[in-house]
């Protein structure tokens, strides 16, 4: 080739170079850009993310369930032991002198409380230091520590569980104001030492991490900021990869350029997993202070402040309940880290060091302490309130549960169950303790395990009621003074009666004895079938289902003749619904676990209107219970006697049902009413009848509540009048043997009687002066 056409050729070349490289360039530039464009896009879109989540309403915070706040005022039926139990549970400090809210001291039946202050639906509860003095089972003196007296004061409402949002998430929300600086110069000191430097990443923190995993040759430090952690459990899935990483980074610039510091570590203390409560996750400093101290976070000491940072590293691995030394290790190497970067002193990190964990043994706020009484909670929500109002998060809903009452019938009914079950098996309970006047719910127990969170027999378990009926039938027939008053004889003789489809029904006593005629007070109080039998047939069975229906009772039934003698099935809760009504005085008050629902803005929700009527005559309503005193004192349910003072008057009804297969007891005092129901869930015999099972249930628990006793006013349309016991006949109060009956007002016996003597109708005389005694 010679020099010429090479010369040419390589001119060539170098301009085909010169172009390619010239379009290489050019690509190269339209990819960078292209390039730097995605990253911009992306960047705008993480940028609309961050502020879109981070601005807006960050968590589904739960409703917080409330329950009864223990009320404090002079003369108050309070034991010690009530208030000790309530300042427990309420993580109350035991010290010399209650300076810090959340305190007490005692000396012997003296004490100091320093009251925290609370937020209720009728106002705010102001914290201070009350001096409370006992005398017997009663507060004798409520005064200030300055020495004035205090009408009424209520300790905080006790915490009994949430209801949660779909994901089980837990958290009380502490604003950063809220936060204690030592929480903060710990945490900051152990996870993120430049946290006030970086702009969100710490470049020099991830080169010290790098290093220090290459010499250990393992994973012993990382580098992310508290800024990269908050991205991560706020943003970003728990997926490892570079991607996931390199999100972390650009969206904690992000962050750091549009928040303030303390804005990032006010949702950080908030959003920080600290611990698993069975299905429900612990989130934030404020949440995991009530869950492992049962205290506020501004209660907190530096022990225990710097044990929560020290749960940051691994909630479960430092877990304080299942690894104290571990826990405590960990803990004090915080404290190690404080007193190095000179944020505490010496002496400070060495007497906080030898203080214990601090942990209670009780969690905090569990959502299943009271499994059977929220499940009631949870309906009478939807029940009460509208769909649309019960949306709103971090509702505060304030409840009429009492702890003590559910806790002492609690212990009664595992312990007399246990009793029982030494000779039955299979046994199963439930019991519903409502107030018997407001129809307030104060305890509901679901089964023998009370804590145990599966089928709530006391709501959903609907049994043969047995004899529980037979006061409606008699109300029916006392709602007919002209025809039926306490006196009136009834037959209690073998009666045979055809139902609907032809069948005859033959009831018998339980006794399986006739009675002959007997007086119609005995008669209930007796519990005799067949004389009921007689009694409600006489009346007409759409009389006792419309009585039923007055006191309270909103299920269907069949009118069949052995609804006399209890063959409807009801559950528990609705059996005390009529139970309260004659407690009562006739007044129906609908039964509930709800007092107020405050939304988070402290504005309480609208309920749909409950309301109290009077359904049923309040001098019929006397009479009758006048019996079911008389079933207490002298009738099937004497054996409550072994439990409680005869002298309390207290008033019930036993319940057996065919086989045995439900035990039963209704009744009430003169503050509460009370329904147990003792049986199997197969429905296979117990062997039980109502004075032998539920019975002894009933008045163990009655016996822990410690009630007040039954005292019945006289209704004005109620007369007592002396009567002749014999031959019913008015007679006059020196007569021998003449007895006090009540009567409805102008029904009583008009027609004379002459004196009586003594020797006649002894046996009939004994029963009546033992009813009106």
């Amino acid at each position: 080739m010679t020099r010429r056409s090479y010369n040419k050729k390589h001119k060539k070349t170098k301009r085909r170079n010169k172009k390619v490289g010239f379009w290489l360039r050019r690509w190269l530039i339209k990819v960078g850009l292209l390039f730097c464009l995605i990253i911009a896009v992306y960047s705008l879109y993480l940028d609309y993310v961050v502020q879109h989540e981070f601005a807006g309403k960050r968590w589904a915070v739960p409703a917080r369930v409330y329950g009864r706040p223990l009320e404090l005022y002079p003369g108050a039926s309070l034991t010690i032991d009530q208030l000790l139990n309530e300042l427990k549970y309420l993580g109350y400090a035991n010290v010399k002198y209650p300076r810090q809210a959340g305190s007490y001291s005692r000396n012997g039946r003296r004490f100091l409380v320093h009251t925290r202050s609370f937020a209720f639906w009728d106002g705010k509860e102001p914290s201070r230091i009350l001096d409370l003095q006992f005398s017997g089972f009663q507060l004798s003196s409520l005064k200030t520590v300055s020495g004035r007296n205090v009408g009424l004061a209520r300790l905080d409402a006790p915490a009994i569980g949430s209801i949660y949002p779909i994901h089980n998430e837990d958290r009380v929300l502490v604003k950063r104001s809220e936060l204690p600086e030592k929480l903060i110069q710990a945490l900051v000191a152990v996870e993120d030492r430049s946290f006030y430097q970086h702009y969100g990443v710490d470049a020099k923190a991830i080169a010290r991490a790098m290093w220090a995993n290459i010499q250990a040759r393992r994973v012993v430090q990382g580098g992310s900021t508290l800024t990269q952690q908050l991205v991560k459990n706020f943003f970003l899935t728990r997926e490892r990869s570079l991607w996931r990483k390199a999100n972390e980074a650009l969206m904690a610039l992000l962050l750091e350029r549009r928040y303030k510091k303390d804005e990032i570590l006010e949702a950080y203390a908030n959003e920080i997993y600290l611990g698993q409560d069975g299905e429900r996750a612990i989130h934030g400093f404020g949440l995991a202070s009530h869950f492992y101290f049962k205290q506020p976070l501004d209660e907190l000491t530096l022990p225990k402040l710097t044990l929560l940072v020290a749960l940051v590293r691994g909630p479960s691995y430092y877990d304080p309940r299942r690894h104290p030394e571990r826990a405590k290790k960990r803990r004090n190497l915080v404290l190690k880290i404080m007193r190095d970067q000179g944020l505490i002193t010496a002496k400070q990190a060495k007497q906080a060091a030898l203080a214990p964990l601090g942990t209670t043994s009780v969690k905090g706020s569990s959502a299943g302490r009271f499994p059977a009484f929220m499940d009631l909670v949870r309906r009478q929500l939807h029940r009460d309130y509208r769909e649309e109002d019960l949306t709103s998060e971090g509702l505060r809903i304030f409840t009429t549960l009492d702890r003590w009452v559910q806790k002492q019938a609690e212990k009664a009914l595992v312990e007399q169950l246990k009793h029982l079950a030494s000779n039955k098996k299979n046994l199963e309970s439930a019991a519903v303790i409502v107030d018997s006047q407001s129809g307030e719910v104060l305890a509901v127990l679901g089964g023998r395990v009370p804590g145990f969170a599966g089928f709530n027999r006391a709501l959903d378990a609907v049994r043969p009621i047995g004899s529980l009926v037979k006061p409606a039938v008699y109300l029916a027939a006392l709602m007919q003074p002209e025809r039926y008053n306490l006196l009136s004889p009834l037959e209690d003789r073998p009666l045979s009666v055809q139902n609907r489809n032809g069948d005859i029904w033959t009831p018998k006593n339980y006794d399986h004895r006739a009675h002959g005629t007997v007086p119609l007070h005995q008669a209930l109080a007796r519990s005799y079938n067949i004389a009921t039998v007689r009694l409600g047939m006489s009346v007409g069975l759409d009389q006792v289902v419309k009585r039923l229906q007055e006191l309270g009772l909103k299920r269907s039934i069949n009118t069949y003749p052995s609804l006399l003698l209890g063959a409807i099935s009801l559950t528990p809760l609705e059996v005390t619904q009529i139970y309260q009504t004659f407690a009562a005085g006739g007044f129906y008050s609908p039964l509930r676990a709800i007092r107020e629902v405050l939304t988070a803005e402290q504005n309480p929700l609208q309920r749909y209107p409950l309301t109290v009527k009077q359904t049923v005559p309040a001098e019929s309503i006397y009479l009758v219970n006048q019996i079911l005193q008389e079933v207490v004192r002298s009738g099937t349910g004497q054996a409550l006697a072994q439990y409680i003072s005869p002298q309390m008057n207290l008033a019930g009804k036993t319940g057996t049902t065919d086989g045995m297969r439900d035990s039963w007891f209704a009744g009430f005092s003169g503050d509460k009413v009370a329904v147990v129901w003792v049986g199997r869930d197969d429905n296979k015999p117990a062997g039980l009848s109502g004075s032998a099972g539920a019975l002894r249930v009933w008045g163990k628990i009655m016996q822990g509540i410690q009630p007040l006793a039954l005292e019945m006013l006289l209704p004005e349309s109620i007369e007592a009048v002396w009567v002749d016991p014999v031959s019913g006949l008015r007679a006059e109060a020196h007569c021998a043997g003449a007895i006090q009956v009540p009567y409805i007002i102008g029904f009583s016996p008009s027609e004379p009687a002459s004196c009586i003597s003594n020797s006649n109708g002894s046996v009939f005389d004994d029963l009546l002066e033992d009813f009106f005694e």
